[in-house]
């Protein structure tokens, strides 16, 4: 989307929007973090503090429009040996979780967690995720699992499906059949009724619009993907009264309870690791592929992975 001009992002910009790291300076109000902390990086760069949303609900604080950027969209990103991050917006990582775990979380695992969050479904009420074997959708599944909701998973293809399933799903559809049979096999393991509400992380044109099919009348579609336009049938938001919500990554207070929640219930993020900068090229390439299961990761500095993982202290 960067690369595209879509992001009116001014070139050039070093890539990559999710990003963890060792604190090696902060600046001079920062009170959170010290040098040596394990930081999972937020995207939101100065935001101004005194709008509508940064005074409003904690909940709608990244809507803030008056911020600098963000950090690998508009602003530096991740892919490099040092990066700015906002104090404000990133958060510690648990001891629990690794580096590699918690990259992909700062945007990926985020964005779907409140995804699932604005769903407001309670334990044992039934969400799909349309796009499940994805590198959000298997995130999806794992945490709306942990909430205790009924997981109904589709993907159009085979890796995504195995993923899903793999990831907790209790029911995998193939969304490569026709429409109706989609919907039908949906209402087969919900009492008829569709599910209770549906996270959308798929871009294919059809996406939103089979979103909607699935999910039971007066339900909840919350529309995560970002295809250039969003279509759905008139019928679906006037005779079935299905409610279409919109959901931005998230807050760092959302952010805090899916680190706990990771490092609680074990949740494993399924990655792609590369090793150097100079691979970043190869990375892209398998993005693209349509092949990729997971989460693409570049690890730009292996020393200090190492050092975590034999837990020895930090350099100063």
């Amino acid at each position: 989307m960067v690369q595209a001009g879509i992001m009116g992002t001014q070139l050039p910009c070093i890539a990559s929007h999710e990003g963890t790291g060792t604190v090696v300076a902060i600046g001079t109000e920062i009170t959170d973090f010290k040098k040596g902390d394990r930081v999972m990086a937020g995207l939101p760069r100065n935001r101004c503090g005194h709008c509508h949303d940064c005074l409003g609900p904690e909940e709608y604080r990244q809507y803030c429009t008056n911020i600098s950027g963000h950090i690998g969209v508009t602003q530096d990103g991740a892919f490099a040996e040092y990066v700015v991050v906002d104090g404000r917006e990133s958060c510690m990582i648990p001891d629990e979780v690794s580096f590699e775990t918690a990259a992909p979380l700062s945007c990926a695992g985020c964005t779907v967690f409140r995804g699932i969050l604005q769903t407001e479904l309670k334990k044992g009420e039934a969400v799909a995720l349309v796009g499940a074997g994805g590198g959000l959708g298997h995130l999806g599944c794992q945490f709306a699992k942990a909430i205790g909701l009924v997981v109904v998973g589709t993907d159009a293809r085979d890796e995504g499906l195995a993923l899903a399933k793999e990831s907790g799903a209790d029911v995998v559809v193939d969304t490569r059949q026709e429409k109706g049979n989609v919907v039908e096999e949906v209402k087969m393991v919900t009492n008829g009724m569709g599910v209770d509400a549906t996270v959308n992380v798929s871009d294919a044109e059809n996406a939103a619009a089979l979103s909607c099919a699935i999910t039971k009348m007066h339900g909840t579609v919350v529309q995560i993907a970002q295809p250039t336009n969003v279509s759905v049938p008139f019928h679906e938001l006037v005779f079935r009264d299905i409610r279409l919500k919109g959901s931005l990554i998230s807050t760092r207070g959302e952010a805090k309870r899916m680190l706990d929640m990771v490092a609680e219930h074990n949740i494993s993020v399924k990655t792609n690791p590369f090793f150097g900068l100079k691979e970043v090229p190869k990375l892209q390439e398998l993005a693209h592929s349509g092949k990729m299961v997971g989460k693409g990761v570049i690890v730009v500095d292996e020393e200090e992975m190492k050092r975590v993982k034999e837990g020895k202290t930090a350099p100063t």
